[in-house]
């Protein structure tokens, strides 16, 4: 009696079934890793509108505190943004920007226009979570001892801002099991090169703060319930 299939046909199955659990395996890593905001977040940095907005300069350079700009994260749960007045009481004609060069002056123009027309900058969100998740209370964490540098990175050295984390709910919830990893004294919270330095000893089993101290400070633990962040 011929053969119709030739032998090696008999491992066909075999290789379909390891070739499919491979397949099933692949597409949940490759989701897990690139469908994630770590992957497509990550960097995410919106044109503003005129020349911008430079905290390497402001920040860094000029050393002026994030409280002068964000007025409100300690008492808000939004970090807001500076109104024209604030823009324009160092950028008015004459004053700062005058004082450094004409191209910097020709740079903050678009201010001084707003500031005339009484209207607002429309400067372009860069960190902004899903519908289904609560506003992230600035005012609890900062008051907590967790710094802007937590979350938004390095931000002295950006000369245009861009989202330094993923926060993802993953993210978010190893910081709350583990808030001893991110908690500084909270009158340290914006002087970010000293949470920087601190945080990166600590990470390495050095670090000044008192870490037990930090977290006895707090209300309650962070919570971790469904209900804490959604909707």
């Amino acid at each position: 009696m011929s053969v119709i299939f030739p032998k090696w046909m008999n491992a066909l199955p075999t290789l379909g079934a390891f070739a499919s659990v491979g397949g099933v395996v692949a597409v949940v890593v490759g989701t897990w890793y690139w469908a994630t905001p770590d992957f497509f977040e990550v960097g995410y940095s919106p044109v503003q509108p005129g020349a911008g907005f430079n905290h390497q300069i402001h920040a860094g350079k000029l050393g002026i505190d994030c409280r002068y700009c964000h007025t409100k994260i300690e008492q808000s749960s939004e970090a807001n943004i500076p109104n024209v007045a604030t823009c324009n009481g160092c950028h008015a004609q004459g004053r700062v920007s005058t004082a450094l060069s004409t191209a910097t002056d020709e740079k903050v123009q678009f201010i001084r226009d707003a500031f005339d027309a009484d209207a607002s900058i429309e400067w372009r969100r860069v960190h902004k979570l899903p519908d289904y998740v609560r506003n992230f209370p600035h005012d609890v964490h900062l008051t907590a001892g967790v710094s802007c540098y937590s979350c938004h990175g390095q931000i002295m050295s950006m000369p245009v801002v861009y989202q330094d984390q993923g926060l993802g709910m993953g993210w978010c919830l190893d910081c709350h099991r583990h808030p001893e990893s991110a908690l500084v004294p909270p009158e340290k919270v914006t002087d970010l090169l000293w949470v920087q330095r601190e945080l990166e000893d600590r990470a390495m089993g050095a670090g000044s703060a008192n870490t037990t101290d930090l977290v006895d400070r707090l209300w309650d633990s962070p919570p971790q319930a469904c209900g804490a962040c959604h909707q």
